[in-house]
């Protein structure tokens, strides 16, 4: 935005996090978030580093301060911080030139303030990251939407400059006065950019050897708390090897009397091991010896009563053996009895219908409808396949398997013992016709 008003300095805040500039804001929301009105929640429980920055009309810092702030759980700052910016920004010494002329610099190594050195941190002056250079852009971006002054520089056209007439040209002796004095003025220049490289050079170096310094500091206390740890831990493996010793001394000793202990003991167990021994196997053989007298009363009882209940026994089934001979002789006169009078009383039926036109047809495959004379009655009836296979001219076991193929003419080669081909097939309906592993099989299992 172009300024229309009296030109006036702005007062920036910009936090910084890994090595970048993170979030920027004006003083005003600064104090607001000093105050606890604001809390910010990206710097939950954290340390930030930050800078205040004093930025001039044309957009060019004029002050820098660096400085921690804390922030608690909640994002709110610590309510005990109280560094005073402006102070340090005003009477900080002099930093590098970042378009405005020589800045106002207060850091750890550059504090006009000695009790306020520890809440501050030196910057990066290094080329890859310089922070210095890391403000400068983020204000010449106006991410904060600052009014600034955009009026060019007076400067003089070329046309516009007159040049003296020729008389009122200075001597030769005024010409090297003005060149001595521009060369003076040259060589201040010079001396003064040379004083501001020193400065910027010495306030890096300040900055290394505080940088350094903390190292260093940090390294020591590092160190020395290792040491201490060591110590420690030194004092307390001395005193750990000194109690083993002591143990080991008390257990050597423990064991020399346990040992000798048990070797009285282990006599004493030997001789009473022995005595017992002896008793024992004294023991074993009267034991054995009652024992065996016992067994040998006791088989004999058994002996005797096992023949005399085998005698029972004997007795027994000898007249359950007679017994069932007796019932078996009334079971045949029984069945041949009644077979006969059951043959004579069938036959005759028979005969009476015989003699009255009644003639027996039976019908089967193979065959069709058969007449059954009254003289093949009874073998028809013991057994029919078999006669019917008679009729057909051909043996018992052939009809059988012609009758399989008739009611399921299908192929019957067998894959396993619970699988069949099961290929429909043509039926054949005579059984003389039918060959066994031919006509029950399809082209591919025919038996050659």
């Amino acid at each position: 935005m172009r300024l229309h008003n009296k030109p006036q300095m702005v007062e920036a805040v910009m936090f910084f996090t890994d090595q970048k500039i993170f979030k920027q804001m004006l003083y005003p929301e600064f104090e607001a978030v000093l105050d606890g009105m604001v809390n910010m929640p990206e710097f939950i429980d954290q340390q930030v580093r930050a800078a205040y920055v004093l930025i001039n009309p044309r957009l060019l810092v004029r002050s820098v301060v660096f400085f921690y702030i804390d922030f608690d759980e909640n994002g709110a700052a610590d309510p005990s911080w109280n560094i005073p910016l402006r102070h340090l920004a005003e009477r900080s010494g002099r930093g590098p030139d970042l378009g405005a002329g020589p800045i106002r610099l207060a850091c750890r190594s550059q504090s006009s303030v000695p009790w306020h050195q520890m809440h501050l941190w030196d910057p990066d002056l290094s080329p890859q990251s310089n922070h210095l250079l890391m403000l400068r852009d983020a204000v010449k971006n106006n991410s904060l939407g600052l009014l600034f002054d955009e009026s060019p520089e007076q400067f003089f056209a070329t046309e516009q400059l007159k040049v003296a007439a020729e008389e009122g040209w200075d001597s030769a002796f005024k010409m090297d006065t003005k060149a001595q004095a521009a060369g003076r003025e040259k060589d201040l220049e010079q001396r003064q950019k040379a004083a501001q490289i020193i400065k910027q050079q010495r306030l890096r170096i300040s900055v290394l050897e505080t940088q350094h310094e903390e190292q260093v500091r940090q390294l020591r206390q590092h160190s020395q708390a290792a040491l201490a740890t060591q110590q420690q831990s030194y004092a307390q493996l001395q005193r750990q090897l000194q109690q083993q010793v002591r143990l080991n001394s008390e257990l050597k000793q423990q064991l020399t009397e346990q040992a000798d202990n048990l070797q009285a003991l282990r006599a004493d167990l030997q001789v009473r091991l022995r005595t017992f021994e002896q008793h024992e196997r004294e023991a074993m053989q009267a034991l054995r010896e009652q024992f065996e007298h016992e067994l040998q009363a006791r088989i004999a009882v058994a002996v005797v009563e096992y023949k005399e209940q085998v005698a029972i026994r004997d007795v027994e089934l000898a007249y359950k053996a007679e017994h069932e001979q007796q019932l078996s002789q009334e079971v045949a006169q029984l069945k041949a009895q009644l077979q006969k009078q059951a043959g004579q009383s069938g036959e005759q039926i028979l005969e009476r219908l015989t003699r009255s036109g009644v003639v027996f047809v039976a019908c089967h495959p193979g065959v069709g409808h058969i007449t059954i004379p009254l003289q093949d009655m009874a073998a028809y009836q013991q057994e029919p396949m078999g006669y019917v296979a008679k009729k057909c001219a051909v043996s018992q076991e052939q009809y059988s398997h012609w009758l399989s193929h008739y009611e399921n003419p299908v192929c019957c080669a067998k894959f396993d013992e619970q699988t069949r081909c099961g290929l429909p097939l043509v039926r054949e309906s005579s059984p003389g016709a039918f060959v066994v592993g031919v006509t029950d099989r399809c082209s591919k299992h025919k038996r050659l």
